[in-house]
């Protein structure tokens, strides 16, 4: 625990100067008692007296003021708290190997529902959009709060051919950031061409067009906390810009994008279009794309799996630490001393002294 206000703790100096005049106007009262000729007729006069009652209220008021100081100085814990995150995207592999039935009673089937689930476990403020990729990513749902029209885009699903993993985070990260381009990096990549293009480089003594815009600066990764990515594919990238490169380009807005691997170990065979393709994910690229963004990667190896994945990512979205201000604690718990202290010298003195 820490303190917003920490020089407001010097008021705590008072309490050993209240602990003193107590002692002081005890003594001052005993002196006056010993005025009196016969003490032994007073005391038989006015009975037993409260003995150690007397210093009961007293004691709970000095706790009380003692809380509301600290109370003062703005004291803050790190909490718990639901998420300040505003969207998540989720962005689903539909390629034809998604057919697969390694998963009963089909690899999307199971991802459909794990997805509808994940949705309807968010706070009710949480958007969510869904992007779906194949061969090229589309965003069939923008982000928003309607839980029936994210579930009747995911029930719209349709496979296609390929796979393009690096398009899924790009095309989630222009959901996320609308006013960016991304298109200049929704290349096609191959084995005799650089998968991203990167923009030209510039000396120092150029000057930018009027209208340019400035590039972006590279921020720490993980650091944008408005928005996270869940990715989730059966397979290994066929077409496309570089899913690495994609993800590079994801940690250096700050976006976390949590990778899921579904599929058997063995994966399963799939007939496309006339042709035989066993489909497995590449688990070390999804591995590298969530450790690039500074996120986590899970591997689900059948429907329960996948569940455990979307319950364990909900508990990690939905809440978070922070660094919390408390000061309403200590102020109850100061007010609740200070009102004891009160009904106790009313039970037993009469009065509120």
């Amino acid at each position: 625990m820490t303190f917003i206000w920490m020089h407001m703790l010097w008021l705590l100096l008072l309490v050993p100067l209240l602990i003193g005049l107590y002692v002081l106007l005890l003594r001052r009262r005993k002196r006056t008692a010993v005025r009196y000729a016969n003490l032994a007729m007073i005391r038989q006069a006015m009975g037993r007296g409260p003995g150690w009652r007397r210093h009961v209220p007293p004691a709970l008021l000095l706790i009380a003021i003692t809380v509301l100081i600290l109370a003062v100085a703005r004291p803050a814990a790190v909490m718990t708290l639901a998420s300040s995150r505003a969207t998540i995207i989720l962005a689903m592999d539909v390629s034809g190997s998604m057919r697969a039935g390694d998963v009963p009673p089909s690899r999307i089937e199971a991802a459909q529902t794990a997805a509808k689930q994940f949705i309807d476990d968010q706070p009710a403020g949480v958007q969510v959009g869904i992007v779906a990729f194949a061969a090229a990513a589309y965003l069939v749902q923008a982000p928003t709060i309607d839980r029936e029209a994210l579930f009747q885009a995911i029930d719209r699903f349709q496979t296609r051919r390929g796979t393009a993993v690096g398009a899924g985070v790009l095309t989630s990260l222009a959901t996320i950031f609308p006013e960016e381009n991304f298109e200049a990096l929704q290349s096609d990549f191959g084995p005799d061409a650089p998968i991203v293009p990167k923009p030209p480089s510039r000396s120092l003594d150029d000057q930018p067009a009027a209208g340019d815009k400035p590039p972006h600066v590279a921020v720490a990764p993980g650091s944008y906390q408005n928005a996270v990515v869940i990715l989730l594919t059966d397979g290994g990238t066929t077409t496309g810009p570089d899913p690495v490169q994609a993800g590079q380009t994801a940690a250096d807005y700050g976006v976390r994008v949590f990778t899921v691997g579904f599929g058997s170990p063995s994966g399963d065979v799939v007939a496309v279009e006339g042709s035989a393709w066993r489909t497995q994910p590449d688990l070390e690229t999804l591995r590298t794309i969530a450790t690039t963004t500074n996120a986590q990667f899970f591997e689900a190896k059948s429907s329960d799996d996948l569940k455990q994945v979307y319950q364990s990512l909900s508990a990690k979205l939905i809440s978070e630490k922070k660094l919390t201000e408390i000061s309403f604690i200590f102020a109850g718990i100061g007010a609740l001393f200070a009102i004891l202290a009160g009904c106790l010298s009313m039970l037993w003195f009469g009065r509120v002294a």
